[in-house]
Parts: C-alpha cells; sequence; structure tokens
C-alpha cells in the first residue's frame, strides 16, 4: 500500500504504472511452480528453520545459502514473465538497488539475434565462471554446460519474450529446479537457476549498459559510473544503510525525498 501512495506522489510525466500483488498471479501454485513445492517440503524447512546452531558449526562455510530470501518466490518471478505479461514481447527488468542514469530505449533498437536474455557479462580471468556457480561434479552438470561459461548478471535484463516463449524457457527452468531439489546441482538463488535455464540463449550487452558491484567494490571508476546507462548497488553495503559506501551514497540519496513521511517511516540512513 505504500508504494501505491508513494508512486501517486510522485509526477511519472505521463508513464504508466502497475503495483501487483503476488496473489494477483493465480498460476503460482505449489502444483505448477518447483520452488512453492520445495518450500512445502519438510527436508527444505529442517535446513533453513531447524538446529541452526548446529548447521553453523557443521557447515560454517555454506551459512550464508540458509538465508530463507534464496528460495524467495519474489526472487523466482523472475523466470515468470511471460506469463505475467502475455500481452508484450519484450520486457526490461531491473532489480530494486539499481539507479536509470539515462534513457533506456536503446535497448528495444539491439539485434538479439533470436537469444533470450541481454545481459551484461561479469566474467574476468577465472572469475565468475560457471564452475563457481554450480556444481561440476554432478552428471548432470558435468554433462550439459561448460565450467568455463561466461557468467553474467541479474539486475538489468532485456527479455525477448517471444523468443523465450519459443525456447520454452520457463519449462527449463521447472526442469532444473525440479533436478535440485536437493540441493546438489547448486545451493540457492536465482542466478545459478538463471544461468543453467539462458545458457545458450544470452546475448550479451555492452558493459556500460549495466555497471555493477557499488554495494562491495570501491575500486569501481567514477568515469565508469558516468558513462553507465544503470548503476547497481549489489552486494550488502546497500546505499540507504550506514555501511553504504560514501563515495556512491550520492547516487541514490539524490533521488531520495527525505522529508516524504512515507520515506521517513523506512528509516533510511540519512544523506
Amino acid at each position: 500500500m505504500h508504494l501505491q501512495v508513494i508512486i501517486r506522489l510522485m509526477d511519472l510525466q505521463g508513464a504508466h504504472y502497475e503495483v501487483k500483488a503476488y496473489e494477483d498471479y493465480k498460476f503460482l501454485n505449489s502444483s505448477y511452480v518447483p520452488v512453492l513445492r520445495q518450500l512445502e517440503s519438510a527436508n527444505l524447512q529442517k535446513f533453513y528453520f531447524e538446529n541452526k546452531l548446529e548447521n553453523a558449526t557443521k557447515d560454517a562455510s555454506n551459512m550464508k545459502f540458509r538465508n530463507p530470501k534464496y528460495l524467495s518466490m519474489l526472487n523466482h518471478l523472475r523466470f515468470y514473465l511471460p506469463e505475467m505479461y502475455p500481452k508484450l514481447q519484450k520486457i526490461l527488468f531491473l532489480d530494486d538497488d539499481v539507479v536509470v542514469q539515462r534513457d533506456l530505449t536503446g535497448l528495444w533498437k539491439i539485434d538479439m539475434d533470436g537469444k533470450v536474455n541481454g545481459a551484461v557479462e561479469t566474467c574476468f580471468g577465472s572469475f565468475h565462471r560457471y564452475w563457481q556457480y554450480m556444481n561440476f561434479s554432478h552428471p548432470l552438470i558435468k554433462a550439459k554446460f561448460n565450467p568455463n561459461a561466461c557468467g553474467w548478471a541479474y539486475g538489468m535484463n532485456f527479455f525477448d519474450l517471444n523468443s523465450w516463449r519459443r525456447e520454452k524457457s520457463t519449462e527449463q527452468y521447472h526442469y532444473w529446479q525440479t533436478q535440485n531439489e536437493n540441493r546438489l546441482l547448486w545451493k540457492l538463488g536465482t542466478l545459478p537457476p538463471g544461468l543453467i535455464t539462458f545458457y545458450s540463449t544470452t546475448k550479451p550487452l555492452d558493459k556500460s549498459w549495466h555497471v555493477l558491484g557499488l554495494g562491495y567494490n570501491p575500486s569501481i571508476s567514477m568515469e565508469e559510473i558516468r558513462n553507465a546507462a544503470v548503476v547497481h548497488f549489489n552486494g550488502n553495503m546497500k546505499p540507504w544503510l550506514d555501511i553504504g559506501m560514501n563515495q556512491f551514497r550520492q547516487l541514490w540519496t539524490k533521488y531520495v525525498d527525505y522529508d516524504d513521511s512515507f520515506i521517513r517511516q523506512c528509516n533510511f540512513a540519512p544523506p
């Protein structure tokens, strides 16, 4: 409700907006959606909510994956865009921790070459390769994917929904999510199944479309940020938190009306 009120108070300059609730999408039920079935699983509930101290002792390196946000249905809604917007042919996906700095309509002019997902690749050297996101000792993963394939980022993705439907990408996601019920193919989260689902159907975008890391990497140059269409505060050091990095915080706070009563209720860190 607060979001709807805030948007109504903003000058959107003629733009259309629509705020939807999770419950509005009737297709989201456990008979269709693997993640919902898994959330109902006794084993998964035990993994998250029982014996936390024991788990921390036995598996300290993987404790971050025991946060239920990694299996949140809200995170997995991104795999249902064609069903959420059945009349659309293309759609731009933006995370809630990004700032759009320039016009993005140029994305609609990019030749997607029949691919589904337009995304900025994140690999450099041996970093952000597929082997870091999934278990290549598992025969299903080993047989299907190249461990040195380049990873890409969520946060700003341009999806061709016609290609998505043609490639049956949601069905691919369902298959792999079901195979991973015991978390043997990858840990948790939405990036590994995204890398898997769009393995051969991702179109690399120029890096200036999406500059990442403002929530963890202090070495990003201001020139790179100035040239970026979208900057992304992925990481733990969000600009609205006290731990946000000072050199990047103003990129976010300059758009926030701290005098607004609804904003004050959010308890954001002051600019």
